[in-house]
This record gives C-alpha cells, sequence and structure tokens, in this order.
C-alpha cells in the first residue's frame, strides 16, 4: 500500500511517501530561522510558510519517490495537536487529494507519530510490544505504556513546561538564541564537568510519572541573576558550565521515570521520540542505563526525531490496515489527546 504522509502541525512542513515500514520519500522544510528572533513559533508566521511551500514540498515527495497521485492508495495527515491554523493547511491538502483522487484519508496522533517513529528503523532495531513510550518535545513530555499501535495508556506527564520548551527558556535566559536544544547540547559538551554547578530535579513523588520542568527553570534564572548582580557579565565558562548542569538535571529525571515506568508495568523495552531524542547526551544515558536495569531503549533516527511525514505515513497506514477510518469531514483538533487502552 502507497501512503501519502501530510505533517504541518507546527513549523515544519513535511511530505512523505510510504510504503508499510519503507520510506520512498521523506521532504520536509522548516519556517524555524523566521521564528528566530521572536525566540519561538509565531503561529501566523508558521501558516503563511505551509501554504507557500507544501505544495512545492508534495512535487518534490512524489519526484524523489518516482510516483504520481494516481499511484498513491492512502493518504495520512495530522489532524491534532498542534497549532490550529497550520493544521488546517495539511488537512486541506489531504481532503483536497482524497476527494479528487476518490481514496481515503485517515487522521493521525502527532504525538503518537513521534513514538512510533522507531519502527521506521532498521527491521533489527524496532521495538516489539509492549513497550513504554516517552516522547519529549518542544510541546509535549508524556510517558505511555503501549500494547500495540492503536492501545495506549497515558501514564504521565508534564505539569508545566515540556522538557524542550525549558531548554527553549534556558537558552534564552542565557541569551543562546533559539531554539534551545541543540545549541544547548552544543555548549554543555565544553564544560567543567566538576563545576560543582548543581540544578534540583523535579521527581513528584516516589512513583509519580509526571513530570516538572519549571522548577529547574526558575533556578537557572535565578543563579545568573546572582551572577549578574556581582559582576559584569555572566563569562563563557559558566554559561558552559550552566548549561551542562541544567542538562544533566533535565534529563537524569527522563531516564529515572521511564524505567520506574518500565519496571512498574514489567516490560523490557523503552521506546523515545520527538525532537528531545536527537540529543546525543540523553542517548548515551539510556543506553548506560540500560545496562544496570536490564530494559532496551529505542531511539528513532535523527532524521526521524523533530517533525516529519514519514511518522505520520507509516502510523497513518497501520491504523487503517486496523480498520480505522476518517472521512472528508476530517477537522483539526489542536488539544487532541491520546486514545487510553
Amino acid at each position: 500500500m502507497l501512503t501519502l504522509g501530510i505533517e504541518t502541525s507546527c513549523d515544519e512542513t513535511s511530505v512523505s511517501l510510504t510504503d508499510g515500514k519503507r520510506v520512498l520519500a521523506n521532504i520536509v522544510t522548516s519556517s524555524v530561522h523566521l521564528h528566530k528572533k521572536y525566540g519561538g513559533v509565531v503561529p501566523e508566521i508558521a501558516s503563511r510558510y505551509h501554504v507557500e511551500y507544501v505544495i512545492e514540498v508534495l512535487d518534490k515527495a512524489l519526484a524523489e519517490s518516482r510516483k504520481t497521485l494516481k499511484d498513491v492508495d492512502l493518504i495520512a495527515v495530522t489532524n491534532g495537536p498542534g497549532l490550529v491554523g497550520a493544521l488546517l493547511i495539511g488537512i486541506s491538502l489531504a481532503k483536497s487529494l482524497a476527494f479528487g483522487l476518490k481514496i481515503p484519508v485517515i487522521g493521525v496522533n502527532h504525538v503518537l507519530a513521534h513514538l512510533y517513529s522507531a519502527f521506521l528503523n532498521a527491521p533489527d532495531e524496532r521495538p516489539r510490544f509492549p513497550f513504554i513510550g516517552l516522547v519529549v518535545s518542544g510541546g509535549h513530555t508524556a510517558l505511555f505504556y503501549c500494547e500495540d499501535v492503536d492501545r495506549q495508556l497515558l501514564l504521565g506527564q508534564t505539569q508545566d513546561d515540556a522538557v524542550g520548551e525549558a531548554f527553549d527558556k534556558v537558552a534564552k535566559i542565557l541569551k543562546l538564541g533559539y531554539p534551545g536544544g541543540p545549541v544547548i547540547e552544543k555548549t554543555a559538551r565544553l564544560a567543567s564537568k566538576k563545576s560543582g554547578i548543581t540544578f534540583p530535579k523535579s521527581y513528584l513523588g516516589k512513583d509519580s510519572l509526571d513530570f516538572s520542568f519549571s522548577g529547574i527553570k526558575t533556578a537557572v534564572l535565578y543563579h545568573v541573576q546572582k551572577l549578574r548582580s556581582t559582576q559584569y557579565a555572566v563569562r563563557s565558562t559558566e554559561i558552559r558550565n550552566i548549561c551542562y548542569a541544567f542538562q544533566e538535571a533535565a534529563l537524569d529525571v527522563l531516564v529515572d521515570k521511564a524505567f520506574l515506568a518500565a519496571k512498574m508495568y514489567n516490560v523490557n523495552g523503552i521506546v523515545i521520540g520527538g525532537g528531545v531524542a536527537a540529543n546525543n547526551r540523553l542517548r548515551w544515558k539510556f543506553s548506560n542505563a540500560s545496562i544496570f536495569h536490564g530494559s532496551k531503549a529505542y531511539f528513532p533516527v535523527f532524521s526521524y526525531c523533530m517533525d516529519n511525514a514519514a511518522m505520520i505515513g507509516s502510523l497513518g497506514e497501520d491504523l487503517y490496515k486496523k480498520g480505522f477510518r476518517s472521512d472528508l469531514y476530517l477537522s483539526a483538533e489542536p488539544n487532541l489527546e491520546v486514545v487510553k487502552c
């Protein structure tokens, strides 16, 4: 089955052609450069970018896959969660194509697609059900117990900032620019590991699977304000050490809670998806912890960590084969929730 995937939930415009877990094309363009000076995504700018580039991205995906629209059997499109204006661009294109080609269209949950992006790995690097799923991105931080592609149980989620959002805000405090994740990771590599700086790790109770990152963000702010009150400017060495201490504290909580969930639900596989899954320090921490806990951690390849249509098309096809259907009345759901077991 040839599936055309469309992803326009935020600032990436992406179209893919997939056949099961085989990706024939996955074209992604991003408006992130237009948002940098604002320190975050501006919804109107993101929506206008989608309008301007989505057809061009579609044409490139068809050309790369050497397919035509007449070859497509199914259209899968992100219908939430996300920015409502951005979602509407992709959904409008998907419904128009489905109507003209007389083929089915199916809406896909963007958060779950991140979770199942690891299934696009090579066959011997794909997870098996059941597993614990951890979604970590700029907008979401959540833990799931996953029995199948259509059966998930939400175990815990952030009570304030998502972890990617915390990276962005800390980068802003340190005047490092946007987006914060890559620049903080890069800066932290240059830090002195024995600087003595530590930031609080919020666990919200012994067996809690929820997250909180507002406290660590505030602790960084107070630390920086204290430095600025006693000296002319925060030195580059201090910025590096702050980035390292912040990253260590934030990532440790993700790792600890994921393995706690695996122990509580007696599973030996953990799947991590979302933009923060591209963080090499997080990958190292999970790999190291896997040896101690006896559970294996699965990450998607780097190109499928960020928003992309391949994960949408692949999950959409799996859901369609299980009997899930949408229709031409499919609507944007910016606050779409995960279906529970």
